[in-house]
């Protein structure tokens, strides 16, 4: 509806606020929308809803990769989790988290 009035009067601001006015919706809502439309539908440019999605998606997964990484390596069960460290030098890095977090926790 919107997309068509903009296409047939070709002011676009004035056919956004008059079909808001219709639907009784916020112009700038109405005009996020067509936007949204027009960059899904490939006539502007930009990013589209599917795309955008797939990048959240894998910014969440390597998040929680990192995340459960960090966990692991963090655990008292290291030393199965790094292959090739002794125990004694996981150990050591247990230790070494342990005081960097120390450094970085505020004590009120």
């Amino acid at each position: 509806m919107a997309l068509d009035a903009i296409a047939a009067e070709g002011q676009r601001m004035a056919a956004i606020r008059r079909v808001a006015g219709q639907l009784d919706v916020h112009p700038e809502a109405l005009r996020t929308w067509v936007k949204r439309a027009e960059i899904d539908a490939g006539a502007a440019p930009g990013r589209t809803s599917d795309d955008a999605q797939r990048i959240a998606e894998l910014e969440r997964e390597v998040h929680n990769s990192a995340f459960s990484r960090f966990n692991r390596l963090s655990s008292a069960d290291s030393s199965d989790v790094v292959p090739g460290r002794s125990p004694a030098s996981t150990s050591a890095w247990r230790t070494h988290l342990r005081t960097v977090s120390a450094v970085l926790t505020p004590s009120f």
